[in-house]
């Protein structure tokens, strides 16, 4: 399988080390992963806004990167959403815990440990858009593909939010265009964590991670927020 590695352009400026865990990782397990350099953004965040002439001209640009590769792996739910979601784009783009959990079954990670009281978010574009786990508003079994990656880390305790698929606020341009919205959502999604006794926010997706960083910080709340990536590579504690 020919494995493209699409790094959004916001991990790219502002968080960087999630990309290189995501490549790190994958090596780790044995992908021979391909990195084009000319990658931008994948259109998202124009095509949200209503501008898809403008999305269209990056949307080009990631075809043209990426069409010739089996699968591409993003660490960013929101992004792997969008991308499925246009029909002129790869049609088998997936999120990195869909890659580990469905198509590599990984079943341990011996290198990595992370002996801390862990809160789990998931995406809404995860949740309702991938279905990377069960929502609360849909009956059935419950599952979660993180959760079940973390699980095979050694020392991590799991703490339960009282709402834990309740959405952070982010929502992409929503922040900007609704931000008082947004911010008194993440506001609430933060206290939640901590009221949950959680010292760390695991999440898939780096820009709700941003988003709730940012919120704890303003309201002084001392939690941490980390990429699953970086949890599953191997993060020092």
């Amino acid at each position: 399988m020919k494995v493209g590695l699409f790094i959004p352009c916001y991990v790219d400026a502002f968080m960087p080390e999630i990309g290189v865990a995501t490549l790190e990782l994958l090596e780790r397990l044995g992908v021979e992963v391909h990195y084009p350099l000319d990658q931008t953004c994948c259109g998202q965040p124009m095509a949200n806004a209503g501008c898809h002439a403008d999305a269209a001209l990056v949307e080009r640009q990631f075809l043209r990167c990426f069409e010739k590769f089996d699968c591409v792996v993003t660490p960013s739910s929101s992004c792997a959403h969008h991308v499925r979601e246009r029909k002129n784009l790869h049609s088998n783009c997936l999120e990195l815990s869909e890659f580990l959990h469905d198509v590599l079954k990984v079943r341990e990670f011996p290198w990595a440990r992370f002996a801390h009281r862990v809160g789990l978010h998931v995406a809404c574009a995860g949740l309702r858009g991938l279905g990377l786990a069960s929502t609360s508003e849909i009956s059935g079994p419950r599952f979660s593909k993180p959760r079940a990656l973390l699980e095979r880390v050694r020392g991590v305790e799991f703490v339960e939010a009282a709402r834990p698929d309740e959405c952070c606020g982010f929502g992409g341009t929503f922040s900007v265009t609704e931000e008082p919205v947004s911010a008194r959502m993440g506001y609430d999604k933060v206290n939640d964590h901590r009221a949950a006794g959680a010292q760390y926010i695991v999440t898939p997706d780096p820009s709700c991670m941003m988003h709730q960083r940012g919120c704890a910080e303003r309201l002084g709340i001392d939690l941490k927020f980390i990429h699953l990536a970086q949890v599953l590579n191997g993060a020092p504690e």
